[in-house]
């Protein structure tokens, strides 16, 4: 008999929702986005919206650190927190520590929490992790991994001891994914962070199944998972800010790359899947006006978010590959699209009290 593949439920879009429901406007001026209620003295917000995912069936709950960068500190105005023209780098580790304590607030004793780290276009303004074109000084896996490391390190003098996995996500050029996979040893790695799962999340905006850069499905594969020695491969890959109905596709893609790299005798195994695609029906991000839009010509899903996303999750488990699943939603992903996910996972009987770690 095939033991069944747990699944985990990841929480939501937590810009985009402190957006639509808890009445905060980002704009150029708050490069920090969700990091940027740390600052200026709504952490109530931010915990508020944590705790609405938790709530809504969530048991992983994501940190509000996804667009932290030194430069995005340096460009935020924080008069209530004594910064009033910047925060400087010494100053950062006290925000951060703060973040992470609000996401394992709301997730309590039996949830876990998720180090959210987007790649460097998420930083950019306007951002550009759709697009994947990065300024000339961040143009190879070199200079990208030198930026990840020095963001790393603004951990060091974090306690991460509530961190139970660290998220690279929404990552839209290979040269990135390899810049990643650089940092993942014990003398790059801060020491409060290692030890923990990691998983690298990538986003295929358009209607080639590739990456922003142009890579495909396959080179993503190879990258993120072949085993390297003295480095760690990661616990995950995943798929996030991606519509919905593309999910199926790309996972049987996902899963057929790694099945031929194995078959072929490339030093790789089976990791966990992590799915948490855009919330949207159809619409995408305008990055210059901060808008979603419908395209023309772009029709809705017939199926309902939760449906699709649950027949994706369904059939990866019934093929048998991952070790285990996690599945949320990314951008336009509300509390209330999460708990229909947890209760259309829990009737179709995916839910598992095995834990996916």
């Amino acid at each position: 008999m095939v033991t069944p593949i747990p699944v985990q439920i990841l929480d939501g879009g937590l810009g985009t929702t402190l957006e639509d429901l808890h009445g905060i406007t980002f704009s150029f001026e708050t490069p920090l986005w969700s990091s940027h209620l740390l600052v200026s003295g709504e952490e109530d917000k931010l915990l508020d919206c944590h705790e609405a995912f938790q709530k809504a069936g969530a048991n992983i709950i994501s940190t509000a650190t996804y667009q932290t960068s030194i430069n995005g500190f340096a460009a935020t105005k924080a008069p209530k927190s004594g910064a009033p023209d910047g925060i400087g780098k010494e100053g950062i580790p006290h925000f951060l520590n703060r973040a992470v304590v609000l996401a394992a607030n709301a997730a309590g004793k039996e949830g876990k929490v998720a180090l959210a780290l987007g790649p460097y276009g998420a930083t950019m303004i306007p951002s550009t992790e759709y697009s994947g074109k990065y300024d000339p000084g961040h143009q190879d896996a070199r200079a990208l991994e030198e930026w990840h490391k020095k963001r790393l390190d603004l951990f060091k003098d974090v306690n991460t001891n509530q961190v139970n996995y660290i998220a690279f996500e929404t990552v839209p050029r290979l040269d990135e994914i390899v810049a990643i996979r650089n940092l993942l040893s014990t003398d790059k790695i801060p020491t409060s962070l290692r030890g923990r799962p990691v998983w690298i999340s990538s986003l295929y905006p358009n209607d080639d199944e590739k990456l922003p850069d142009g890579s495909t499905v396959e080179e993503v594969v190879r990258a993120a998972l072949t085993r390297r020695e003295g480095l760690e491969t990661p616990w995950g890959i995943g798929i996030n800010c991606t519509k919905v109905e593309k999910l199926d596709s790309l996972v049987r893609r996902y899963e057929a790359a790694l099945q031929s790299c194995i078959d072929n005798g490339e030093p790789m195994d089976w990791p966990s899947l992590v799915l948490y695609p855009d919330g949207t029906n159809g619409e995408v991000y305008n990055t210059i006006n901060k808008t979603w839009e419908l395209p023309p010509g772009q029709k809705q899903p017939e199926a309902p978010w939760e449906v699709i996303l649950t027949n994706v999750v369904g059939a990866a488990r019934q093929r048998g590959k991952w070790k285990s699943i996690i599945v949320g939603g990314c951008c336009k992903t509300s509390p209330e699209l999460i708990r229909k996910l947890q209760k259309t996972l829990q009737d179709r009987g995916y839910m598992s009290t095995s834990p996916a770690a």
